[in-house]
């Protein structure tokens, strides 16, 4: 809407649409009356079984889309999932497309946030001008389901991150260092991360407030392990990582923050890893900028 772009919008949660609704965008009263009145149907839903109840219901999006209008998967789900419910997108002689997006939710508020999208090439141009005001930087990574892949391994490589840091933290703080300057110390360093930059910051506030949540971790990271066993590749990181997001689900709830995973380690340690100067929640200061399509070369 900041764009210019027409919008019509969905929500189970009214008080969401109807701040959209307020600032000039269409209502849709079910998915399948969305689709009807859109080019570009976009979904970004918590798992692959709500995503498919919003699909496949009597009053779903493929009971109302229609030949050449798109649609463009953005939740992160399955990539066995996507391609099950976009050969029943193709037999309404429409397209789909996975879309997800990377870098949190004050980049994804910004438009600063990367977005992977699979699918026909033809079909990625064709709405191209949409992505690069929803996103910075776009990457179009293939056949349809090979964003989803790809994003589910980013998500991995994050929860790793995530618990390898409330490690190091503990470590850290046990041995009586300036967290302040540890903060600084990994950020110039080799063990520099996207998740230090941002989620190290609301773990040492104390807040743990990055917009995402343990069952989603859980989910995120289990994909990834099915993805492996589908492939014939024993991991090992992989399957006690879910032993440690379940661990942290059972002793705080499936809806608590995601950071708060380090918690399992200062209540071992009787310690609490804090520190001033930090911030509550991250916020994107970068300026909204142009987006644009990032090609991969061998």
């Amino acid at each position: 809407m900041r764009n210019k772009f027409k919008l019509t919008v969905r929500d189970l949660d009214k008080d969401h649409t109807k701040e959209f609704q307020n600032k000039g965008a269409a209502i849709a009263n079910s998915p399948k009356e969305l689709a009807q009145q859109v080019d570009l149907i976009i979904t970004c839903l918590p798992s692959p079984k709500i995503c498919a109840e919003v699909m496949e219901g009597n009053d779903g999006v493929i009971a109302g889309i229609s030949k050449n209008k798109i649609w463009l998967e953005m939740s992160t789900t399955d990539d066995s999932e996507i391609k099950r419910l976009g050969k029943l997108v193709k037999e309404r002689d429409a397209i789909p497309l996975d879309g997800p997006v990377s870098g949190g939710c004050h980049r994804a508020a910004t438009g600063n946030i990367s977005i992977f999208v699979g699918g026909e090439r033809n079909a990625f141009e064709k709405i191209l001008p949409a992505l690069t005001v929803m996103g910075r930087k776009v990457l179009h990574t293939g056949e349809l389901g090979s964003a989803t892949v790809l994003k589910v391994i980013t998500n991995y490589l994050a929860s790793t991150h995530l618990v390898a840091l409330g490690e190091a933290w503990t470590v850290a703080k046990k041995s009586n260092l300036d967290l302040s300057k540890v903060y600084k110390g990994i950020a110039i360093s080799s063990g520099n991360s996207f998740v230090h930059e941002t989620e190290s910051q609301v773990i040492l506030n104390g807040s743990r407030d990055i917009n995402f949540t343990m069952d989603l971790v859980l989910k995120d990271i289990s994909l990834f392990q099915a993805i492996a066993e589908r492939a014939g590749v024993p991991l090992e990181v992989s399957p006690l990582l879910i032993d440690i997001f379940k661990d942290g689900e059972e002793r705080y709830g499936s809806r608590e923050w995601s950071p708060n995973i380090v918690r399992r380690l200062e209540d071992a340690c009787d310690t609490q890893v804090v520190a001033s100067g930090f911030p509550a929640e991250m916020v994107d200061s970068e300026p909204e900028v142009s987006g644009e399509e990032v090609v991969a070369r061998v």
